[in-house]
């Protein structure tokens, strides 16, 4: 005769954790192979970025007559490069210095209007009912597939054109010249940006908890109120993430500085005089390595000071409790 001992639920739990498919996947994920694999990747992302950072600050004659994996063997720096390409004065120099600071005049605006017309909209999509609200979530979900480069000359027509109708002119041209066409440029990056930030903040806003503002409903406070005080510190990751991700495409933008701004040395952004260095002077390569090298660090710097508040926007709303 044979017993048999009763096993609790939990126990069995334990023993034999349930084999779903996000399980089997996050197991494969933290495997050995896996690791290895992650690794293998990273360095070859890396070493070519690490190979240009050398040949940046190494000396023209050597960076046009060896690779730079020589540089262990003759080991040879100047930061003469770096000095032509941003302050040089001669005609095929960088000159980059004026064109870093069009930069940021351009991306910096840029960012700032976009996320707070888009943290506004979205809160008024979340909890402000009014009629057709739904169906202006709709179309600007829908703004989202139309292609960038069929706004530009309808856009570039508004500018220089203004708007009529039946020969009655609702909005002059702008008639915008020198450095006033940077706003140009963060009037077309505000229209672009906005379908997709209003619908990234729009899910992180409509997902805080009702009770949380029937509660500061209750104590008297408004729209305003509750924005400022319980909306905005709640959804700063989301913010820091779309932050990020508009800094990068102005900072690397080409086509809509070049067709709003111009391509002067006023107004033109660092993408447009990297794009003539190539195309002229391709063969000086120390000049095209530091001046790559002069775009990325600055958002290499926004990406690491926001990036504790990007990883948390990412992972909002995945974990429950």
């Amino acid at each position: 005769m044979t017993t048999t001992t009763p096993v609790l639920a939990g126990e069995a739990t334990a023993e034999q954790p349930p084999r779903t498919a996000a399980g089997r996947v996050r197991k494969r994920l933290n495997s050995r192979t896996a690791t290895t694999v992650s690794i293998v990747i990273a360095l070859l992302w890396t070493v070519p970025t690490f190979g240009l950072l050398l040949s940046s600050f190494r000396p023209e004659d050597e960076i046009k007559t060896t690779g730079w994996w020589t540089f262990f063997t003759n080991p040879q720096l100047t930061f003469e490069n770096y000095n032509e390409v941003l302050f040089g004065r001669s005609s095929s120099s960088g000159q980059l210095a004026q064109y870093f600071v069009n930069s940021i005049v351009i991306t910096i605006p840029s960012v700032l209007f976009p996320i707070a017309l888009a943290s506004l909209a979205a809160y008024a999509l979340s909890w402000i009912k009014f009629r057709g609200r739904d169906w202006v979530y709709i179309g600007i979900f829908a703004l989202q597939i139309v292609p960038l480069q069929m706004a530009l000359v309808p856009l570039l027509s508004f500018f220089s054109r203004g708007v009529s109708l039946g020969g009655v002119t609702l909005m002059p041209a702008w008639d915008l010249a020198d450095e006033q066409k940077f706003i140009q440029v963060w009037f077309a990056h505000t229209c672009f940006a906005l379908p997709f930030a209003i619908f990234l903040l729009h899910n992180f806003v409509s997902q805080l908890p009702n009770e949380l503002m029937e509660a500061a409903r209750v104590d008297g406070a408004g729209h305003s109120k509750i924005f400022r005080s319980i909306v905005l510190p709640l959804i700063t990751p989301a913010l820091a993430s779309l932050a990020i991700f508009q800094f990068l495409w102005v900072w690397n933008d080409l086509l809509v500085a070049l067709i709003f701004a111009g391509g002067t040395r006023d107004t033109a952004p660092l993408t447009v005089r990297l794009a003539e260095l190539a195309g002229t002077r391709g063969s000086e390569w120390q000049r095209l390595t530091s001046g790559a090298f002069v775009s990325i660090v600055v958002p290499l710097i926004v990406f690491l000071s926001l990036q504790r508040y990007f990883v948390r926007g990412l992972l909002t709303g995945s974990v429950k409790g």
